[in-house]
């Protein structure tokens, strides 16, 4: 199905017909990626005295309890709550749920500290020909596969610098996403810079913004201009699992 869609003046067809799923499938086991010292997600049958949730142990039907954290396990979307002292829940910040994105890839540049990092100049180079963008989905390289089960805890991944989200604030960017489990460096000694910059908080705190966090990307999907829809669980929390889909734009 092909649509025709009017946004700021310009004109887009997607096709709602071929979508691209960029988040990562959350399960049990050690292969599910992870980050922050979380344990993997956890799965299993309610038992009350003789019954049991599973119908391969004589239950009638799957009836499991799932224990995980949403930072820590895949992909999820996150709202200025994970940084503010008052409780903004990602179940009301957003006012609708699909976007124009674009879609960059990045190399980080090692540092003379050995991180490797996202720069301004990268953001603005990357995104010099773009308008009307209200997304940004960060590719980064390299982009194996492994990344779909990456324990990324104590390796230091690469990040953003608090300049690189200064241009995207710049741009107007509302939403970003990022194939790392974090916009800001992994040990910072709770500074979150990038946090604080992109939702301005608190001296102006954004609460329609969203980070998006553990996506994952498939080389076969070209660097340019899509449909970006979310779909997140209505959990009343600062965050969510979330599934970020991709639909080209003709």
């Amino acid at each position: 199905m092909i649509a025709t869609l009017l946004h700021k003046g310009e004109t887009y067809r997607v096709d709602f017909f071929k979508p691209i799923d960029i988040s990562m499938p959350l399960h049990t086991g050690k292969n599910c990626p992870s980050a922050w010292y979380v344990p993997p997600m956890n799965v299993e049958p309610v038992r009350m005295g003789d019954w049991v949730g599973d119908v391969n142990q004589g239950g009638s039907v799957n009836f499991r309890n799932i224990t995980f954290n949403p930072h820590g396990n895949g992909t999820h979307t996150e709202c200025v709550g994970h940084i503010s002292k008052e409780n903004y829940s990602i179940n009301k910040t957003f006012e609708r749920f699909a976007f124009i994105a674009e879609l960059i890839t990045i190399l980080p540049i090692e540092q003379d500290n050995g991180d490797f990092v996202i720069t301004a100049r990268q953001i603005q180079t990357a995104l010099e020909e773009c308008k009307n963008t209200e997304a940004v989905i960060i590719r980064t390289l390299s982009n194996s596969p492994d990344k779909l089960s990456m324990q990324y805890s104590n390796t230091n991944p690469p990040y953003l610098q608090k300049e690189a989200i200064d241009v995207l604030n710049e741009k107007g960017v509302e939403h970003l996403l990022i194939d790392m489990p974090s916009v800001d460096k992994e040990v910072d000694g709770g500074v979150l810079a990038a946090h604080h910059a992109f939702w301005n908080y608190p001296e102006n705190t954004q609460t329609r913004k969203t980070i998006t966090e553990l996506i994952y990307v498939p080389n076969d999907v070209f660097d340019g201009t899509y449909f970006l829809h979310f779909q997140i669980a209505p959990f009343e929390n600062d965050a969510s699992p979330s599934k970020p889909v991709l639909y080209k734009v003709m």
